[in-house]
């Protein structure tokens, strides 16, 4: 399936500094806990159960859970990459004492970088923001995956339409976004993630929460 631009970016075209003004209040206050059933602590734990003090932010929308996770050290090495300046400058001065690299990239494309390997990436709410299906998306781990250090982990969460219980909600959320084109995930099942990530990683762990999927591989 070919991906145009255009497709690419209507994925993250949505976050504009007023809708980032108000994510961490409707996504992660509401729809997180009332839609999605995926409440943020639950992703904030899968955070500080993967993150390292070598790590990379792909997708990074507010910054929040590099804001609030638990690094294993007090400097850790942060960057941030993603294919919206605005959200790359809005968490980029939400964290800024941690002096983040920052990398406007689009993950779907190979990706090069003048810096050293990551021990960690994280892909929180990125995937079904890509467009096309799982099998596409996932040139992108194949492109992370270059970043990484031998044994470094690549974890996140993507919210599915296949193999999770949808409440009623979240089925007409998620079909006036894919409408929209802020979503791409009509086909995203559980089982086509975990095939993406078993050819690519070892120790690949999924567990359902709601209608998320948090997900970890080794590289």
């Amino acid at each position: 399936m070919s991906v145009s631009l255009e497709q690419v970016a209507a994925g993250q075209a949505v976050y504009t500094k007023r809708t980032l003004a108000l994510y961490d209040l409707i996504v992660l206050g509401i729809s997180n806990r009332l839609i999605w059933r995926c409440p943020t602590p639950r992703l904030l734990e899968h955070y500080n159960r993967h993150v390292t003090a070598n790590h990379l932010d792909v997708g990074v929308g507010t910054g929040y859970f590099l804001d609030h996770c638990r690094f294993p050290a007090n400097q850790p090495r942060i960057a941030l990459m993603d294919l919206n300046e605005t959200t790359l400058d809005f968490a980029s001065r939400r964290i800024g004492r941690y002096k983040p690299e920052i990398y406007l990239r689009n993950v779907l494309e190979p990706i090069s970088i003048d810096a050293a390997k990551f021990d960690s990436i994280g892909m929180n709410y990125l995937l079904h923001c890509l467009p096309g299906t799982i099998l596409s998306k996932s040139a992108a781990f194949d492109h992370l995956k270059m970043l990484m250090n031998p044994g470094a982990i690549l974890f996140g969460s993507t919210l599915l339409q296949g193999g999770v219980s949808r409440s009623g909600p979240a089925k007409r959320l998620m079909e006036v976004y894919n409408r929209k084109g802020i979503f791409s995930n009509e086909n995203d099942d559980a089982d086509g993630l975990e095939r993406a990530l078993a050819q690519r990683f070892r120790s690949v762990s999924i567990e359902i929460v709601g209608c998320a999927a948090l997900f970890s591989a080794r590289a």
